[in-house]
């Protein structure tokens, strides 16, 4: 049987095992849980956070794709797992389906160590697609966080898509020594709180129309951005809404965008 004494790490699934109980201890608390809520965690691993989601939470629904570590985590968690406070479940994420476990918009909480390829198609998933968490919490590249937080305060196609649907932050930072095997990079406790669809509700305006407009939007980074949409967006919607013809992608809102796409 395999024991985490002769585990190793598979690189075809991006696996990097965090060591530090301490930082466990911070991502679970930056998901500020309380004893109500059911947390989905994604790729449990050793069971390091989930140890500790376990202890502010109603519920944890754990998914993990790697087969080996299945009966670790059962022997290590199988008071918790007889009492069903923890759910295992040997899956892809990607094609796990949330409702099939009552999982429904707004009522749980997504904390999750992930492989950092991954991370676009789980905003897509959970993000656009849903049924939405209420709060995201995801251990990503440093460089990406910051990216999507727009710490140089130019914003891109990746922080927009997040933003339109919540509010984001770096709530720590996790240096590369702190996993084995250690990757080449930096990592971040990157935060979404306050996630719904909203905006597109008050501003009236069509998910694939705002993300058409923004993918076209950001095709030419270098153009300036009334060139890129000329054949979808009137001069019109630049006047009404204050944006300069001259403005390139990076340097437009939330907001911004949402005027562009605003059939008004």
């Amino acid at each position: 049987m395999q024991t985490m004494s002769n585990f190793y790490a598979k690189k075809s699934l991006g696996q990097n095992f965090l060591k530090s109980p301490g930082i466990f201890l911070k991502i679970a608390r930056s998901a500020k849980i309380s004893p109500e809520d059911v947390v989905l965690e994604i790729g449990p691993g050793q069971g390091g956070l989930t140890e500790q989601l376990l202890k502010f939470g109603k519920k944890v629904i754990a998914v993990e794709k790697d087969h080996r570590l299945i009966p670790i985590l059962q022997e290590k968690f199988s008071k918790e797992i007889k009492s069903n406070k923890l759910v295992l479940i040997e899956a892809d994420i990607l094609n796990f389906q949330p409702t099939t476990y009552n999982l429904q918009p707004n009522n749980y909480l997504l904390v999750a160590n992930i492989p950092y390829y991954i991370t676009g198609a789980i905003f897509k998933k959970f993000l656009e697609l849903g049924p939405q968490p209420k709060t995201i919490v995801l251990l990503t590249q440093k460089e990406v966080a910051e990216r999507i937080i727009a710490r140089d305060e130019k914003e891109s196609i990746l922080s927009i898509s997040v933003k339109v649907y919540g509010k984001p932050h770096i709530a720590g930072i996790v240096p590369r020594g702190a996993f084995t095997p250690t990757p080449k990079v930096d990592s971040a406790i990157l935060v979404i709180e306050n996630i719904s669809k909203k905006l597109f509700i008050k501003n009236k305006v069509d998910e694939k129309t705002f993300f058409k407009i923004l993918k076209t939007g950001f095709a030419h980074k270098r153009k300036k951005l009334s060139g890129n949409l000329k054949k979808i967006v009137k001069k019109e919607a630049f006047d009404a809404h204050k944006i300069s013809l001259d403005a390139r992608a990076e340097d437009l809102t939330v907001s911004d965008w949402f005027g562009l796409a605003s059939p008004n």
